[in-house]
């Protein structure tokens, strides 16, 4: 039997409501509960995250990741070098750009702040993502479409 393709988008509008509305519901929880524990934000934490994991990352790698501009980006690490939670340090390879490095009181906040996003993940989600096979086949298609729209840079600020 042939699918007629309006039928297949007819519920994309509204997925894509559910999707942002979500995303952003979930984000402002976990502001909340990590400016009440740790005095950072959302955003912060997964910077400081990434910082962790990838070691020498230049801001231009944190914007790519993040899909947010290069300018934004650097005024994040800007903040963060300001509370004292990120070094700067000159790059050997390219004398334009500096790379970025957790200092110790840094690292000892995500370590910490990661207990509380993870107790707040789970908390959130929880009872919704209860390990059934609906629950794994909707994170493989949010994963899929993830790497698709990153595989071809879609969304990808231009500054």
């Amino acid at each position: 039997m042939a699918t007629n393709l309006s039928d297949e988008t007819a519920g994309l509008p509204g997925f894509f409501a559910d999707l942002v509305r979500c995303e952003t519901r979930l984000y402002n929880a976990l502001n909340d509960r990590l400016r009440e524990r740790h005095g950072i934000v959302t955003s912060q934490f997964e910077f400081l995250c990434y910082l962790r994991d990838h070691p020498g990352s230049r801001v231009a790698d944190l914007a790519a990741e993040f899909a947010v501009g290069v300018g934004a980006t650097s005024k994040g690490a800007d903040r963060l070098e300001r509370r004292g939670w990120v070094v700067r340090q000159p790059n050997p390879s390219d004398r334009r750009s500096s790379l970025l490095a957790l200092t110790h009181d840094g690292s000892e906040l995500v370590d910490a702040a990661k207990k509380t996003f993870a107790s707040a993940l789970a908390e959130l989600l929880g009872d919704t993502l209860d390990g059934s096979s609906d629950s794994a086949a909707a994170v493989r298609v949010i994963s899929k479409l993830r790497s698709k729209l990153e595989r071809n840079q879609v969304g990808m600020p231009t500054g």
